[in-house]
């Protein structure tokens, strides 16, 4: 019976060790009080990348003058299938081609990949100018409607996020999944990140060394895929769990076997 206590007191043991070794590695920036931030002081603005989907609308004193600016969906109304333009809160939205301009009506093509909102709205309102009377101060705003990131790997939830703001740091998306698992890998973070020309660029991260906040991975960008590695401990216990499964029941099945025989042997 001793031999056989042997593999589950060996597991207890590991588990024993790797949760005392695992516990140091959970902490996020554990040195965020030695470091300095100065790095960090800037504004993020997310930038226009191809395939994104932009909401654009042109306000001006006379909306009729402004509506040849604006995309409306149109609907069938009525029982004589005429159609009608939906009004204010179903504007289309404009989708950035692969090389990086959009169609919009009345001025055309416009290049805006690598423009942020505010320098898109700059743009257009140039663009339109020349169309509108001199005094007419028009007011462009630009939304990005398909700024969304991915989280896959151990965190508590894996989910796609959809940022509304255009603006979220690393902590905020894993926040918004829950935080990471005890299991989770913080000092090998992987973020897989587009560029405007399609490009897959790869980086990690060590959550916790705190300068990765002055790093240009501290706010995520649209379409970012942010992949945790399970740690040692998970790949170990995975592996134990499987042998203390058949020990368990190899002890299960000798037990009920000894039974059987004291019972016999009475």
């Amino acid at each position: 019976m001793k031999k056989l206590l042997l593999p589950l007191v060996a597991v207890l043991a590991i588990l024993f060790m790797d949760s005392c070794s695992s516990a140091k590695q959970v902490p996020y920036m554990q040195n965020i009080d030695s470091i300095s931030l100065a790095a960090s002081q800037y504004l993020f603005d997310a930038r226009i990348k191809p395939k994104d989907a932009l909401h654009i609308t042109v306000h001006t004193t006379d909306p009729n003058v402004s509506a040849p600016f604006n995309l409306t969906i149109q609907r069938h109304v009525g029982g004589d299938g005429s159609l009608a333009a939906s009004g204010s809160g179903l504007l289309q939205s404009y989708l950035v081609d692969n090389d990086g301009t959009i169609n919009f009506p009345i001025i055309g093509r416009l290049k805006v990949v690598g423009l942020t909102k505010n320098e898109c709205e700059t743009l257009i309102e140039s663009k339109i100018a020349p169309y509108l009377a001199k005094d007419e101060k028009p007011v462009v705003t630009v939304r990005m409607a398909s700024f969304r990131i991915t989280l896959l790997g151990d965190f508590s939830s894996s989910r796609v996020v959809n940022v509304t703001t255009e603006k979220m740091s690393l902590l905020e998306a894993i926040a918004s999944g829950g935080d990471l698992t005890l299991y989770g890998k913080r000092e090998n973070v992987l973020l897989i990140r587009e560029d405007a020309t399609g490009k897959k660029n790869i980086h990690r991260i060590d959550l916790t060394d705190a300068n990765f906040i002055n790093s240009p991975y501290y706010y995520v960008q649209q379409n970012d895929v942010i992949y945790v590695q399970p740690n040692s401990t998970k790949a170990k216990q995975s592996a134990l769990g499987q042998s203390v499964t058949i020990w368990f029941s190899f002890i299960s099945i000798a037990t009920s076997v000894a039974s059987l025989l004291v019972n016999i042997l009475r």
